[in-house]
């Protein structure tokens, strides 16, 4: 089976290949890492094939999953030590290298969200937010509703916090919302945004398109695996382990359906519309690029956010730190 999953890579996607051969290693005694995951994400699904074919302790490393409420109760499972590795933004990693921390950033998915509308909704630019009704996940310092804002203001002269009637909720009751009619359009995270695409609604504009209007030409992760430098320095094998077993669960999900099958009770999906388009969504956001450009565009990204978030979203931090990127990972 190992034969056969790296042969799928070689195949398939060079790029993630290319992660093997950065960390080739023969797996030795295999260590134990926790990883804090929030309880009904999506990286659930990358875990879920790592543990069920067997791909953590292949690599000479076991794999402990350690099931969290929400965001927030992953990075304080970070901070006490409680999990080894969690999944979140690169912002946050910055802003706690500003104070001290010394935690660092792998991608893992640069998959984004949308605002969507409804099919028939005479809404057809981001001009036509304004005085409209416009639910927002993730808050007022969200980094899609800050691009989104920034893009707004700088292409239209458009103040959306302003000039739209902004409504922040939890994003399951914003889709709610907006299938009952009673908002004109929502900005959801990608996977709530996959659903209301499977429910017939229509793409207004894509957070991809917001980055590339502001002159990003390369899709970014946003988000990825972040740990302490500590855990890197102390346990090397276990951890380009743990990335070599995540970058065959990568090269799966991205070429087999039947294993998609095999996860569709995980995805709570109850239609065939809704689990296809999570899977490709999820599909065309797997990294396949990660280099010194992209970083480059990670800084001047982060500079863009700092200025419309402001010290409440990056803290200390005028410019991304040095190290928040792990070093040894491009691909």
């Amino acid at each position: 089976m190992r034969d056969q999953l790296a042969g799928l890579l070689t195949r398939t996607m060079p790029a993630i290949a290319l992660i093997f051969v950065m960390l080739a290693a023969v797996p030795g005694w295999a260590g134990t890492l926790k990883v804090g995951v929030i309880k009904y994400g999506t990286v659930n699904w990358e875990l879920d094939v790592v543990k069920s074919h067997g791909l953590d302790t292949a690599e000479g490393v076991t794999l402990e999953l350690l099931q969290l409420a929400g965001k927030n109760a992953t990075s304080v499972a970070l901070q006490a030590g409680e999990a080894d590795i969690i999944v979140t933004d690169w912002l946050w990693v910055s802003r706690q290298r500003a104070e001290g921390a010394r935690y660092t950033f792998v991608p893992y998915s640069h998959a984004v969200g949308a605002v969507m509308v409804p099919a028939d909704s005479p809404l057809r630019g981001i001009e036509d937010l304004k005085g409209k009704r416009l639910g927002i996940a993730g808050g007022p310092l969200d980094k899609s509703w800050l691009l989104l804002r920034g893009l707004a203001s700088e292409q239209h002269g458009i103040d959306l916090e302003r000039e739209a009637e902004t409504v922040f909720a939890a994003p399951p009751l914003l889709n709610e919302e907006i299938l009952a009619g009673r908002l004109d359009a929502v900005l959801n995270f990608w996977h709530f945004t996959a659903r209301l695409e499977a429910a017939g609604l229509r793409r207004l504009v894509g957070v991809d398109d917001i980055t590339q209007a502001l002159g990003f030409t390369r899709p970014l992760p946003l988000i990825g695996y972040v740990f302490d430098e500590g855990l890197a320095s102390q346990r090397r094998e276990d951890l380009d382990a743990f990335l070599r077993a995540t970058a065959r669960a990568k090269a799966i999900l991205a070429e087999s359906d039947a294993e998609w099958e095999r996860l569709r009770p995980l995805m709570q999906v109850t239609d065939d519309a809704t689990f296809l388009a999570l899977r490709d969504h999820h599909r065309r956001g797997i990294p396949k690029h990660w280099g010194a450009a992209e970083r480059a565009d990670a800084e001047q990204l982060f500079a863009i956010l700092a200025k419309l978030g402001g010290p409440k979203l990056v803290g200390r931090a005028d410019v991304l730190q040095d190290g928040t990127f792990w070093p040894p990972l491009t691909y």
